[in-house]
């Protein structure tokens, strides 16, 4: 009955002993979670931060890029030259130039670049003559870009003159 005895206090002691060690793991655990979550704070603290940082810095390059667009497209330069391009970007140049920001200068090309397509309809109806008369418009129309991009109002040769007259309503 000894062996019987002492067999069941090693298993009560092994008990104990198994008891007393589950709950040591169980207080580790429940300290590493509570560092787990204190540092999963801190990082969601610093990510939240970043990410404040981040919005502030996008909405004032936001703006900033606003504000060189507006000045930009607000430049009678860029209309004018806009307005030499094709048909499509002479009513995008009306477009841009028209409202409380009218340029004297987009104007002037607008009005240019409308003579000018109207000499390339002209010239393009003449049966013998438009295979030659192309070369007339063509130069009408370099001359008045290089004029805009250069920034000076520089009539066109010939009709140049004439196109503001005609089309001062524009």
């Amino acid at each position: 009955m000894s062996d019987e005895k002492s067999l069941s206090d090693d298993l009560n002691d092994m008990l104990g002993d198994a008891k007393e060690g589950a709950k040591k793991a169980a207080d580790k655990a429940s300290e590493f979670a509570g560092d787990a979550a204190e540092k999963a704070k801190e990082l969601a603290s610093d990510a939240k931060e970043k990410a404040s940082e981040f919005a502030d810095d996008a909405k004032d390059k936001f703006n900033e890029f606003t504000g060189d667009a507006k000045e930009v497209l607000s430049d009678g330069k860029n209309v004018a030259i806009i307005a030499h391009i094709t048909l499509i970007g002479w009513i995008i140049a009306i477009v841009m130039n028209g409202g409380d920001k009218k340029s004297e200068f987009a104007s002037f090309y607008i009005r240019q670049v409308l003579g000018i397509f109207i000499v390339a309809l002209v010239c393009s109806i003449i049966p013998i003559i438009n295979l030659f008369a192309w070369i007339l418009p063509l130069a009408m129309w370099l001359m008045s870009l290089v004029s805009a991009i250069g920034g000076k109002q520089k009539p066109v040769f010939l009709l140049g003159e004439q196109f503001q007259d005609w089309f001062k309503s524009l």
